[in-house]
């Protein structure tokens, strides 16, 4: 007995992660609010009706991407937490590791880059406010309690140094690698 056709063929993609990416790379190019849902249909070669059966709306989008990565910043904070000794130098290098490995892997960079990009259409966002919170969440976890605003300030910065790598050295001739040692030789020299 033959095979139906359906089940021959190879498998698609999975469209909703298409989709996602595909709006990412267009609000990140054009901007958030310059972009339709038109435009992300027409770039994915789908109709509009297509993408949405997938998402309603640009927000139910960026609420897609977003909640794939604070699930990643969630996993990078429990595991902190679940540590015995959080004051030990040795610990915020190996936070700020892990934290790198998430940015410098898959779209995160991406997603950083958008928010940073489209702030005023966000900053009230229920997105926006869960993603500042997840990076002061990692931040709090890099300074004691009783610390310093010095010392707090300097925690924030060495995160910020890791995230405004992608932005400030955009140089083509830098190597992600180079990239990521330059980051991460800031943010240990502002922890120091």
């Amino acid at each position: 007995m033959n095979e139906p056709a359906a089940s021959r063929a190879e498998p698609r993609p999975d469209t909703r992660a298409r989709i996602q990416t595909v709006a990412l790379d267009l609000f990140t190019e054009q901007g958030y609010d310059a972009t339709s849902l038109r435009e992300i249909a027409e770039r994915l070669g789908v109709t509009k009706a297509a993408l949405y059966y997938h998402f309603k709306s640009k927000e139910e989008i960026v609420d897609s991407f977003s909640a794939d990565q604070l699930e990643k910043l969630d996993r990078i904070v429990e595991w902190a937490r679940s540590q015995p000794d959080t004051s030990s130098p040795e610990f915020r290098r190996e936070l700020l590791q892990r934290y790198a490995d998430d940015l410098y892997t898959g779209r995160y960079s991406k997603v950083m880059q958008f928010f940073h990009q489209n702030q005023p259409a966000f900053k009230n966002a229920p997105a926006g406010a869960k993603m500042r919170q997840a990076m002061m969440d990692i931040i709090g976890l890099l300074v004691e309690h009783e610390s310093t605003p010095t010392a707090k300030l300097r925690a924030g910065m060495a995160v910020l140094a890791i995230n405004t790598s992608w932005f400030l050295l955009r140089d083509t001739e830098i190597s992600d690698e180079e990239r990521r040692a330059a980051a991460m030789e800031v943010a240990f020299d502002l922890l120091r």
